[in-house]
Formats: C-alpha cells, structure tokens, sequence
C-alpha cells in the first residue's frame, strides 16, 4: 500500500539495516527532519501514519517561524567578463528586418527574480560613448538598488577596456 505514496516531505529510506520513513521540512536555511523507524512505530503502515502525522505538525510548527529576509550578494568578477564592468557587454542585435546591430548590453536585479536590460547602440552613440554609456546606466541602477558604497566599489575593480581604446 505505501509503495506508491507520494507525500512531499516524506521518503522511504530501505538502506542497509535502516528501514523506515523519514520526514523533512526546511525554514531559514536549516533543515528540521526526524526518522520513523518500521521497528521502533510497529511496522511500515504505523510508522507511515506516524511520519505523516509528524510532518503535518512539523509544517505547522515551520509557518510559526518567520522568515528572515535573505541577503543579496552582490558580485563584482567573472572571469568570462571582457568589458571590465560585470553587467555590461558588447553584443549583436538581429533586427525585425534582419539587419544586424552591434551595441553594448546592460543588464541588473533591481529585486530578487527580477532582470531587467537594456542596450546602447554602437553605430548610433560610437564604440566608446556606447560603452561609457552602458557603464553609466549600470552604476546609476546599482546605486538606485544597493546604494553608493558598491558603486565605489564595483569602480575600483574595474579592468580597463581593451577592445574600446
């Protein structure tokens, strides 16, 4: 009967002399999780009810817990990064009408899961009021985002440009 049970937050462990169901929930980054053994609860079928009975008030207990808000890491290298400004490439737009656009490529997170991206046009701004440009927009939305101090810090790590000489 419990070969086919799917429960989130309940697995069968049948390992070695360890036989039972073992229950896990997650909150804050740490792990909550207790075993059920088959022996110890009176078979499979007991300790089964008795996983389930412990996850749902496991669960419970879990949403009674606040969330603390997770920090966001702000990265500053790549080594696949060729501009000197993470955030910022150089790339090429296929247009509607097949044309080709080289420009360069802005990309930032203002919130978690959210991207957000534009571009700045070679052929219309230049090669090197292009790039100054991109790198303009990308400090001014980190500073928007994160605030002034990872702008002075995200300009002292910069690499100067090669290709824009």
């Amino acid at each position: 009967m419990t070969d086919k049970i799917r429960e989130k937050g309940i697995s069968r462990i049948d390992s070695g002399s360890t036989h039972g169901w073992f229950v896990r929930g997650y909150r804050n980054g740490k792990t909550h999780s207790r075993l059920f053994s088959d022996r110890k609860c009176g078979g499979r079928e007991a300790s089964f009810m008795q996983a389930r009975v412990y996850r749902d008030e496991l669960l419970a207990g879990l949403k009674e817990i606040p969330l603390k808000p997770r920090a966001r890491r702000v990265v500053f290298r790549d080594a696949r990064n060729s501009t000197g400004i993470l955030g910022v490439c150089r790339t090429a737009k296929t247009g509607a009408n097949g044309k080709i656009n080289e420009c360069y490529s802005v990309s930032w997170r203002p919130s978690p899961g959210v991207q957000k991206c534009t571009s700045f046009s070679i052929r219309k701004y230049g090669e090197k009021k292009a790039f100054q440009m991109a790198v303009e927009h990308r400090k001014r939305m980190l500073q928007e985002i994160h605030g002034e101090e990872v702008v002075r810090v995200m300009m002292r790590m910069r690499k100067p440009l090669k290709s824009a000489s």
